[in-house]
């Protein structure tokens, strides 16, 4: 599935979703995941809640439109 295609469903973004708007890390300290504690792509300074992807793309579907 196109990328660009999941972030805009519903017209709301995956990363609204998590609380962290669209930074990324360059590289470690990664924060850690608020349900998985796995490595998120995002660093530790973000505020907010931090998904890894997997957790992002669970709770995107969980959210998303329905009919």
């Amino acid at each position: 599935m196109d990328e660009r295609r999941e972030e805009t469903y519903c017209g709301a973004s995956t990363a609204a979703t998590a609380g962290t708007g669209t930074e990324s890390a360059a590289g470690p300290p990664y924060a850690e995941c608020v349900l998985c504690r796995k490595p998120t792509e995002y660093p530790e300074s973000v505020k907010g809640i931090t998904l890894c992807p997997v957790c992002e793309w669970q709770e995107a579907q969980r959210t998303a439109c329905s009919g």
